[in-house]
């Protein structure tokens, strides 16, 4: 049971090492610019292996196709829904849970988002039996990596479904004879990381380098971190620290270069050098500022 891309490798490994007799993905939501409709990740492998796809809108009331299949293990990788009490109880070897986080910390569906947000220097995958509350099973096995200080979301997002593959085919023998660890968590140390809001989403310009750095590489590049200028909304992807102190109003566009878009912040001056202007292509500054006039953004303030 999986839906994004983090679930994918995890799905290839028990494509190839297990049977998977069913692929259970969120319904279908999204459309090209055609219209045809884009099949999630997982489901897009389900059909490459020839596998069954089932996409239930609310899992828990459309659960009896996932148990005529009699399942020996549910595994579950971002899948998306809360799963109900009757599929948990079900397979023989349990409901298994890949979940991005190390975990008591950062239970809920964007753990990795947070960890960057937060400045966190490590993140890490947790092997877990699913338990009615989200997220609070009994921990089987656990893996760590550290986290750079320029990672963006997209990076560690992909780093982290490999450790999470690579944890759970190492981890599966003993779960199926019995001899794993079920460790009981510490509700003492329970943090969430739970889907990211849109006000979540934007930038405030008005608080330390440090947060408004960790927030644009903990969204890049989906949601993407944004900040409204002349009434525009602009995406910004990628940013740079810098030592430069301004005394202007934090968000205050202090110059416009090949180098970037200069913007005093609560402290020190932040570099933006990925953007996506609205109604425009996402592209770096330099290409950015040779279709603009720059007196149209300097000293103009992020809203």
């Amino acid at each position: 049971m999986g839906t994004p891309s983090f679930a994918v490798p995890i799905l290839e490994a028990l494509i190839e090492k297990t049977n998977v007799v069913m692929v259970v993905s969120q319904p279908d939501r999204e459309k090209d610019r055609k219209g045809n409709v884009i099949y999630s990740p997982c489901k897009s492998i389900a059909i490459m292996n020839n596998i069954p796809v089932f996409q239930p809108l609310k899992i828990r009331e459309e659960y009896q196709t996932i148990l005529d299949k009699k399942p020996d293990i549910i595994v579950t990788a971002a899948y998306g829904q809360i799963i109900p009490i009757e599929l948990l109880n079900y397979p023989k070897y349990g409901c298994i849970n890949v979940h991005g986080s190390l975990l008591p910390k950062l239970r809920g569906g964007a753990p990795i988002h947070h960890a960057i947000m937060n400045g966190d220097k490590e993140a890490g995958v947790t092997i877990m039996y699913m338990d009615k509350k989200m997220d609070a099973g009994d921990i089987i096995s656990q893996r760590s990596i550290e986290i750079d200080d320029d990672m963006i979301l997209d990076e560690l997002y992909y780093k982290l479904s490999l450790l999470g593959r690579d944890l759970l085919m190492d981890t599966l023998p003993s779960i199926i004879d019995g001899t794993n660890n079920r460790i009981k968590q510490n509700e003492d140390e329970v943090t969430f990381g739970y889907n990211i809001t849109k006000e979540e989403e934007k930038i405030n310009f008005n608080d330390k380098i440090d947060n408004v750095y960790n927030k644009i590489r903990g969204l890049s590049s989906i949601p993407g971190a944004y900040a409204i200028i002349n009434g525009k909304r602009m995406k910004i992807y990628m940013s740079e620290k810098t030592n430069i102190i301004s005394d202007a109003i934090p968000g205050t566009i202090l110059d416009i270069n090949s180098d970037g878009i200069f913007v005093s912040t609560n402290d020190y001056v932040i570099k933006l050098t990925d953007i996506k202007l609205e109604g425009k292509k996402r592209c770096l500054v330099k290409d950015f500022i040779n279709g603009i006039k720059k007196e149209d953004y300097i000293n103009e303030v992020f809203e």
